[in-house]
């Protein structure tokens, strides 16, 4: 299934304040594997950089503004993510900015049944414990040494490491989708049982080896604690244990 992670960095924390974004990042991934496909901007929001958000992700006035305004890249990134599912960190934060922006432009918003919250699951896979994204790379092994400011595009990209582990971790990406009954059945691909019984490997040496080891530990094994009637030997000879009543 092809999903986007992806991330935003702004000028604040409210857009109903003035707030803009100011970085996209997105990162493709397919069953939870990158693909290799990004998106990655930066935007001129049109306004001044609050020294607060400047210290989290180091983005100025002055290098933004040589950048693009939303309105320019706004339908590069709807195409980009076309219908998939979106999941992000703290998801109700960046949906939200990216919303305020389309409105500007009278684009749709992004619908919340297609925002995954990787917030949200953390803490219920790990109730009480740390659930920022430093915390979960650090939970998963995610390498976090490229990680000195806050950037867009590198959250992205360690966020989609962190959520295949949220997901069950990557061997759960690597398993083959399954065939159905029928088509396995057309192919002549069904599984059969074997017609006659491997034969043991247990060489005679072996067997009598634990026979005798299995004397050596006397009478206080656990198996000798068992009615004679439950021991293996009786139900394979087809004998009932007795009736409880």
């Amino acid at each position: 299934m092809r999903e986007i992670v992806f991330d935003t960095e702004t000028t604040g924390l409210d857009p109903s304040k003035g707030d803009r974004v100011v970085e996209i990042g997105a990162v493709e991934i397919l069953n939870l594997i990158p693909t290799g496909r990004v998106f990655h901007v930066y935007i001129d929001p049109e306004r001044d950089m609050p020294e607060e958000a400047f210290r989290v992700h180091g983005l100025s006035r002055e290098f933004l503004s040589q950048h693009k305004k939303f309105r320019e890249i706004a339908r590069e990134f709807v195409d980009f993510i076309e219908d998939s599912p979106l999941v992000a960190h703290n998801a109700e934060f960046d949906a939200r900015f990216i919303n305020a922006e389309f409105a500007m432009l009278s684009f749709a918003p992004l619908a919340p049944a297609r925002i995954i919250d990787t917030l949200a699951m953390a803490r219920r896979l790990h109730p009480g414990s740390p659930a920022s994204l430093d915390a979960l790379c650090q939970r998963y092994g995610v390498d976090l040494s490229r990680r000195d400011k806050h950037g867009a595009l590198l959250d992205a990209g360690l966020l989609a490491e962190v959520y295949a582990e949220l997901r069950g971790g990557r061997q759960a990406a690597l398993s083959l989708a399954p065939i159905s009954v029928a088509r396995r059945a057309a192919t002549g691909d069904l599984m059969r049982a074997r017609p006659e019984p491997l034969p043991s490997r247990l060489t005679k040496e072996e067997a009598d080896a634990h026979r005798a080891f299995v004397a050596a530990l006397g009478k206080t094994v656990l198996w000798d604690k068992y009615p004679p009637e439950y021991l293996p030997e009786k139900q394979e000879s087809g004998e009932q244990p007795p009736s409880a009543a």
